[in-house]
């Protein structure tokens, strides 16, 4: 009994894409003057970075 299976670079590019993302929040954190905007900058880098390691283990199943 075989399955078929299809392959898809789909997770690297979205794993790629939210890096990408959570390089940027993490560089509005240490630029971000204002308390409040590395504020923001921080929990968008631990967000995508989150999403990032979230579709990477989705997507390599």
């Amino acid at each position: 009994m075989t399955t078929a299976t299809t392959s898809s670079d789909r997770g690297i590019g979205l794993s790629m894409l939210f890096g990408a993302l959570a390089v940027l929040g993490a560089v509005v954190m240490f630029v971000g003057a204002p308390e409040q905007l590395a504020a923001w900058g921080f929990a968008g880098a631990v967000l995508f970075g989150s999403l990032a390691v979230v579709v990477t283990h989705l997507s390599w199943v």
